[in-house]
């Protein structure tokens, strides 16, 4: 932990929250300012700054936990989907936003945006060399990846 990450204050007990559940590794709890009520964050107990950072025995039930809110969810909500994202763009400190969704702009956080009326439209296509390129570039990082972990043997 950290001694002034907002979410290891929270974790810690030094900052009140609105828990929802809290075992050994995760704990969940609600957002004091929600785009819908009952939009959860769920963050490890110990300090990661980035979802990319978790081990995956702390990402695995974090994501189980997700699950479990979701179901939840739809049904004390009367919701048909489920936001469950990470966004990592406020505070360093993994953490997921579960959010029932309502309107299909909720996770837009649609109640920060000004104008009243939004129109929305496909994005447009990417080329194909530019989708392949990608599509390459991260199966090789990725590929990469699990071979420094030892999780796969290169090809």
């Amino acid at each position: 932990m950290t001694v002034d990450c907002l979410f290891c204050r929270i974790t810690r007990r030094d900052v009140n929250a609105h828990i929802v559940h809290e075992d050994d590794r995760v704990l969940a709890f609600l957002v004091l300012r929600p785009i819908r009520p009952g939009h959860t964050l769920i963050i490890p107990k110990d300090h990661f700054d980035y979802f990319n950072d978790l081990p995956a025995d702390i990402a695995t039930p974090l994501f189980a936990l997700g699950q479990e809110i979701a179901t939840a969810m739809k049904r004390l909500f009367g919701v048909e989907r489920v936001a469950f994202c990470f966004t990592g763009g406020d505070i360093a400190h993994a953490h997921a936003h579960v959010v029932p969704l309502h309107e299909k702009t909720d996770i837009t956080s649609r109640q920060y945006i000004a104008e009243e009326t939004l129109t929305f439209r496909d994005a447009p296509p990417a080329p194909a060399a530019e989708l392949a390129r990608n599509a390459a570039n991260l199966r090789q990082g990725l590929t990469d990846q699990l071979e420094a972990h030892g999780l796969r043997k290169g090809k």
